[in-house]
């Protein structure tokens, strides 16, 4: 009960901070450099070339290997019209990763010989009736099914994106009731403004040890008892200044 006392006080503060003064957001990460994605990966990956080049372009900037090959399916998903099947058949795909022990050795097993791993992902595809553009990614990156995971994430805030969603983490020690839950979604809507939906999505981490964390657009903002606690013990170590008093 002790711990749904801290959640439930911390809420409405959380909402008055953020309406009042959204710069009070912390935690911006900057970003790097523009990735630079390869052409013969978008060559690979498309089952049809177009009459006609469309300029089409990634709505974030991804950094790292599953990045950038997430960017690429994603630039011939869009190009193919295909992007929703493509996101559900990556999903499909890590879901079962994850029930199957044996198709989860087979994604991470480097020693299986290059013509088998393409024979059972075609196999495996013709089965679940996955598009060409999803086989294709699969014949020709075989040796990296270990990152499909990593991948179809990536490839989930691309679409995201794509749609005007903004993902929204909200961390807490114990699940956020329904009530609580729609007043903080409300909240980051008006923050975030008109053209865009938040998709909420709670995690639970007894080790803030109560408060809350709430992460989006690349902002964080840390409310859990677990930070104040340290910002009061630097505090308290603090040489006190008798002059000043």
């Amino acid at each position: 009960m002790a711990m749904v006392g801290r959640v439930r006080s911390t809420l409405p503060l959380f909402n008055r901070l953020l309406r009042a003064d959204p710069m009070s957001l912390h935690g911006q990460r900057s970003t790097l450099h523009q990735s630079l994605l390869c052409p013969e990966l978008l060559k690979n990956y498309s089952t049809a070339s177009p009459k006609r080049e469309e300029k089409v372009k990634v709505p974030l900037a991804l950094f790292g290997g599953s990045g950038n090959y997430a960017s690429a399916l994603y630039l011939a998903a869009v190009k193919g019209n295909n992007l929703d099947k493509v996101e559900s058949e990556l999903l499909d795909l890590v879901e079962a990763s994850k029930k199957s022990r044996i198709f989860s050795q087979f994604t991470k097993d480097l020693s299986v010989p290059a013509k088998t791993r393409v024979e059972a992902i075609n196999d495996i595809c013709g089965q679940a009736k996955f598009s060409d553009l999803t086989k294709n990614f699969l014949v020709a990156e075989n040796g990296r099914l270990k990152y499909i995971e990593s991948i179809a994430k990536r490839f989930v805030d691309l679409t995201m994106a794509h749609k005007g969603e903004v993902k929204a983490v909200v961390t807490t020690v114990i699940p956020l009731p329904p009530q609580e839950e729609k007043e903080l979604k409300e909240t980051l809507q008006e923050i975030i403004g008109e053209g865009k939906q938040v998709k909420l999505e709670q995690k639970i981490d007894p080790s803030i040890l109560g408060g809350l964390v709430v992460e989006f657009e690349q902002k964080v903002f840390d409310m859990s008892i677990k930070t104040r606690a340290k910002q009061m013990e630097r505090f308290l170590r603090e040489p006190i200044n008798i002059g000043a008093l």
